[in-house]
């Protein structure tokens, strides 16, 4: 004698349902059908596009401007000869005698400064070369080749910006950066700032307090 159990029926039931995926897409379906009677007959609103951004007339104006107002400061040259005047004036004027500078490897030699070369957590400067600078943001986009401790480690960072590279727009700096990318490209907008104690701004916490970009 065998007892009952309605497995058969119940597998039978279960057997005659959609697959999965079958009423999910007839649900799906439904949801779409419901909003379209909701919609119906409305007006429809058309994208209004980005907001855009005014070109500067001239860039490296607006640069200097926008990275200024951000705590930059913003030495402009006449070429590589009288950029390495300043800097050698500057680093001697500096409150703290500077004994040692940090130097990014693609900082040409007519730009280095007559001092030893020392590791980046102890130099009283480092020294590198922006790929861009951007006027509507007022930024440095400076590779991180070779270059991102002497960018982040000593107390004043000073950054040449080669002739002609100033832009009006990042996506116009952005397609002039090489095919063949570092690990990471960075946007430097002025001195590392922090104001996630007591939103109290705080400078060259998380990274220099002078950022010094030359247009040599």
């Amino acid at each position: 004698m065998r007892a009952k159990t309605g497995h058969a029926d119940d597998s039978a039931e279960l057997g005659s349902e959609p697959p999965v995926s079958t009423a999910r897409a007839g649900s799906r379906e439904r949801i779409l059908s419901r909003v379209a009677r909701a919609t119906a007959g409305r007006e429809r609103i058309l994208h209004p596009g980005g907001l855009g951004t005014p070109v500067a007339a001239d860039p490296v104006a607006e640069f200097v401007k926008r990275f200024t107002d951000q705590g930059g400061e913003v030495v402009e040259g006449e070429g590589t000869q009288s950029a390495a005047v300043w800097l050698t004036g500057f680093l001697r004027g500096l409150d703290e005698e500077v004994t040692g500078v940090a130097v990014g490897a693609d900082v040409p030699a007519e730009l280095r400064p007559q001092l030893p070369v020392v590791a980046a957590a102890h130099a009283g400067a480092g020294i590198s070369v922006a790929w861009a600078a951007v006027a509507e943001t007022g930024s440095l986009i400076l590779p991180s080749t070779g270059t991102r401790a002497v960018q982040l480690l000593p107390p004043v960072h000073i950054v040449w910006v080669p002739e002609g590279r100033v832009f009006a727009r990042l996506e116009e700096a952005l397609r002039e950066l090489p095919d063949e990318l570092p690990a990471t490209v960075g946007l430097h907008s002025a001195p590392s700032k922090s104001a996630d104690i007591g939103q109290t701004v705080v400078t060259g916490v998380h990274g220099p307090g002078r950022c010094i970009a030359v247009l040599a």
